[in-house]
């Protein structure tokens, strides 16, 4: 049988991690022409996920669990992911229960179609407040028309990725990820899926707006430099401006002498053209930032404990107590 892997990303999660695992538990359990294993990444929790995830280990032999050395965020919680997955797809579902395992089933009948990256959709937002739909909505709008590759609205991590799509993803190893754009840029036959967003089972969202923000900036730098263009042209048609008035007023003051007035506009001019410079210079420096985190070359995360080598060693020495 095939061996799909289900990659759940974790970050305090105790409340609800145990109704989690029941679903998946009761809807793998249907599937039977697959081999399951569940991959739990506790992303740096500071509350009683990783005990539990121990506790689902000593029972269930098919779930793993990667515990990682502090909290990196979740797309370098999913890379982690992504670079132990070992089965012929892999399925990507939050702990938060907003997305429904039930969708499993339908994941993997397109993936046997020969869909390599079947990616679902949200439909519908329950218990989501409007500002925040409305302002996803006008993110991916803008998000398509400086991008370069396709942008996939609504789509987020959840969806089924063949081998062949993890090989290609586990290759890209930037540190300011977005791994929604990733998913586009590496191509590879794709099939969309709809659901209906439940409202979270337990637990707080830990998206904070200012995180939501990052990761709207990140999607924009990270898929094109046309902000980088967009103040180069600003920049343009403001010099052109500048020297049009300056002729002008080189004529005027040939033509009719010097004034004393105009301080008003002269400083209004002044803070006008230094506000634009400081924000031009702040795009350049979000984009030098980038690069001077990448020269870097830092691993992108460590590993505290995982469960597969933790049952290795304690295999060997059971083997080498038995020889003894």
């Amino acid at each position: 049988m095939k061996n799909i892997t289900i990659l759940i990303p974790a970050y305090n999660e105790e409340a609800i991690i145990d109704q989690m695992y029941e679903r998946l538990t009761a809807v793998c359990a249907a599937l039977l022409n697959y081999e399951f294993n569940f991959l739990f990444v506790n992303d740096g929790s500071s509350d009683g996920t990783l005990d539990k995830l121990k506790q689902f280990k000593k029972h269930d032999q098919r779930v793993q669990y990667i515990d990682l050395s502090r909290n990196f965020g979740k797309e370098i919680a999913m890379l982690a992911g992504f670079d132990h997955i070992q089965g012929d797809a892999a399925i990507i579902i939050d702990a938060d229960l907003q997305q429904p395992p039930e969708l499993f089933g339908e994941m993997l009948e397109w993936w046997e179609a020969g869909y390599d990256d079947v990616y679902a959709i949200r439909k519908a937002r329950e218990g989501e407040k409007w500002f925040k739909k409305w302002a996803s909505r006008v993110y991916y709008q803008l998000l398509q028309k400086v991008a370069k590759e396709k942008v996939y609205p609504q789509a987020g991590d959840f969806r089924l990725l063949d081998k062949k799509c993890i090989q290609a993803l586990t290759t890209l190893r930037e540190q300011e990820r977005y791994t929604k754009g990733m998913y586009g840029w590496i191509g590879f036959k794709k099939k969309e899926i709809a659901y209906v967003a439940e409202p979270r089972a337990a637990g707080e969202s830990k998206w904070k707006f200012s995180e939501l923000v990052k990761l709207a900036l990140d999607g924009i730098t990270s898929y094109s430099t046309i902000p980088l263009k967009i103040w180069s042209i600003v920049g343009f048609v403001i010099s052109l401006f500048a020297f049009a008035y300056l002729i002008f007023e080189l004529i005027k003051t040939l033509a009719f002498g010097t004034e004393t007035a105009g301080y008003a506009s002269v400083i209004a001019g002044i803070l006008f053209l230094g506000g634009i410079q400081l924000i031009s210079l702040g795009v350049i420096g979000e984009y030098l930032g980038r690069v001077f985190i990448e020269t870097k070359e830092r691993p992108l995360y460590f590993i505290q404990e995982y469960s597969e080598e933790e049952e290795k060693q304690q295999k060997s020495n059971r083997d080498e107590s038995g020889a003894s």
